[in-house]
């Protein structure tokens, strides 16, 4: 008996010589366990032939996955997606705004950045302060600063015109709400992307709800939202960044499936090299972020770095998987090369742009160093009015960045709340920002108080959450690395850049004097690993519904313990009138006193 050729084998065939890579051979797969299918024990019912997927389908479902796909398709998981994400934002609203002007004081370093941000506002430059000013300016007597006399400041102007805009906004700086507004508002809208990325992340809304809320409820997230100090802008730019650069992941996927199927489905072969992607938007507002990152602290140099080999690296498996033979010098060439002519002179622009002030205000700190001293171009340097200007103040800037520097790279003075790096992530030793005792009457103490009380303004993440995520630090390594899992890698990625650096200016390589607090900038990182876990979890156990319901209750039984620790310490991050007795019963470690 003879038997008809199948057109679908037929394409099959044609399409697996074509795509000689992963993708190529996951198709090889199905073409014989379609042919397994055909020859099997049940020769008396024939089965019509099923038509192999749209090339581009099954390069979506490789390239992005299938649960990425099915991420919003159903009306309750859109809805969820917005109710759910405006909800949590607004429990973090609340736990930010709530009292924001408490306590109605200067706190920590607030005494540099708000007066910067103020006189920033006011001048054009940082304006010195005379002595003592921080009486006159908590009571509402904001003129005081030095109106010919540039401060030495040590850190980039982008977080304290971001301070200064709230004040403006907020109608003044004699009201303590308008120094920590700024703060209050990005650390809310931090929560809504995280939400948001988490979301697409991990393609669960669920899941994304639950990163958000994590970050709503933790305890530095909260601190510096409440407080003007410059890294909670940093950490802000940098989840912004991140969350641009998994925009691009998918956008690029999905570009690279429809251009493969193009070729494919026109006859061609993929062969050692891919297509080209065109212009990458989305890389390009992920540079954008990353120079405003940099332009609140330096430390931002650590994600441009870390970000751009993550990207690359995205780029990489793609082509990869889409069966591209030299994947690696195709991305290299096609990818990374036009990702570092674009993001990394983007970086340096929105840097240098940032210091638009400085350069436009004669009175900055160092603003005409060039020609005091006498500095004058190289030779070759155009003779135009305009470009000697332009040098001068270039050269300039470049020697306050020197003394900047220096200052960083050898700051060893002694402060009581200094720790070092390798506590951090166990808040082994948490800042205190603020801290009060009152006797029953006095202050917010009330008389009838059977004992003194207390207000802290402690910089401490929430206990269980920290303890939580530096035992899945280690365990999502392992994880990341046996799947393969870029999820994984990511949230890793961003703990890397915000930690690890640090470990360089502390003993025994240097005696630099840093604090805990730096935490924030990698918090949501945090997070997102103890949500990767669970997303492992529910996906390992998604044909086993009994090890899936133990996952969840598990999962939710931790969510919820979090949030009740929260709840147990929101008045020490928000100096909230304690009775003494409370506070120490929190302080469970004697580094946190």
């Amino acid at each position: 008996m003879s038997q008809q050729p199948d057109a679908t084998g037929a394409h099959l065939a044609a399409t697996q010589q074509a795509l000689p890579g992963t993708y190529g051979a996951h198709m090889r797969r199905e073409a014989v366990a379609g042919r397994m299918t055909r020859t099997g024990s049940f020769p008396a019912v024939a089965q019509p032939p099923r038509p192999a997927p749209p090339v581009r389908e099954r390069l979506l479902r490789d390239l992005l996955g299938e649960r990425r796909l099915a991420l919003g398709r159903t009306a309750a998981d859109r809805f969820w997606g917005v109710f759910g994400a405006l909800l949590v934002t607004a429990i973090a609203a609340g736990a930010r705004l709530w009292e924001l002007g408490r306590p109605g004081k200067l706190v920590f370093d607030e005494t540099y950045y708000v007066k910067e941000g103020w006189s920033l506002a006011s001048l054009g430059f940082e304006a010195a302060w005379p002595d003592d000013p921080n009486p006159a300016f908590e009571a509402g007597d904001v003129s005081s600063y030095k109106t010919d006399e540039a401060e030495y400041v040590v850190h980039p102007p982008v977080g304290k015109w971001m301070i200064a805009i709230g004040m403006r906004l907020m109608g003044g700086a004699d009201n303590p709400m308008a120094w920590r507004i700024a703060s209050a508002v990005i650390g809310v809208l931090a929560v809504l992307l995280m939400v948001r990325i988490a979301r697409r992340l991990f393609s669960s809304t669920t899941l994304g709800l639950v990163a958000g809320l994590l970050l709503a409820v933790d305890g530095e997230a909260i601190v510096h939202s409440r407080t003007g100090l410059l890294d909670q802008f940093l950490m802000f730019w940098v989840l912004v960044a991140f969350g641009c650069l998994v925009m691009d992941r998918e956008w690029a996927r999905r570009r690279l499936a429809d251009r493969v199927a193009q070729i494919v489905e026109a006859g061609g072969a993929i062969g050692k090299y891919g297509p080209r992607l065109g212009f990458r938007w989305w890389r390009l507002a992920a540079a954008v972020s990353l120079g405003l990152a940099c332009g609140v602290k330096w430390s931002g140099l650590y994600f441009v770095a870390a970000f751009c080999l993550l990207t690359v690296v995205w780029d990489m498996t793609a082509r990869r998987t889409a069966g591209v033979e030299r994947w690696w010098e195709d991305a290299l060439v096609v990818d990374a090369v036009p990702a570092a002519l674009i993001m990394l002179p983007t970086v340096a622009a929105v840097y240098i742009a940032s210091w638009s002030a400085w350069f436009a205000h004669p009175k900055s700190y160092l603003r005409d160093w060039a020609a005091v001293n006498g500095v004058t171009p190289p030779g070759w340097w155009p003779d135009w009015g305009w470009a000697q200007g332009a040098w001068e103040a270039g050269r300039s800037l470049w020697e306050y960045h020197h003394m900047m520097w220096d200052f960083h790279t050898g700051l060893d003075s002694d402060h009581n709340y200094a720790s070092h790096p390798l506590g951090w992530i166990v808040q082994w030793r948490p800042t205190s920002f603020f801290w009060e005792k009152y006797t029953p009457g006095q202050g917010p103490c009330p008389a009838d108080a059977v004992g003194d009380c207390a207000t802290a303004v402690t910089s401490l993440g929430n206990p269980l959450l920290w303890w939580l995520g530096a035992l899945a630090i280690p365990v999502v390594l392992v994880l990341a690395i046996r799947f393969r899992d870029w999820r994984g890698a990511a949230a890793l990625t961003g703990i890397a850049a915000g930690w690890l650096p640090w470990f360089q200016y502390s003993w025994p390589l240097a005696d630099r004097t840093i604090f805990t607090f730096y935490t924030i900038v990698f918090t949501p990182f945090v997070i997102l690993t103890l949500v990767y876990l669970l997303a492992v979890g529910i996906e390992r156990t998604s044909r086993r519904s009994g090890d899936r319901r133990i996952v969840c209750w598990l999962a939710a039984v931790v969510v919820v313990l979090i949030v009740g620790v929260s709840v147990l310490y929101y008045p020490i991050w928000t100096a909230m009138p304690v009775p003494y007795e409370y506070w120490q019963r929190l302080m469970l470690l004697p580094s946190w006193i």
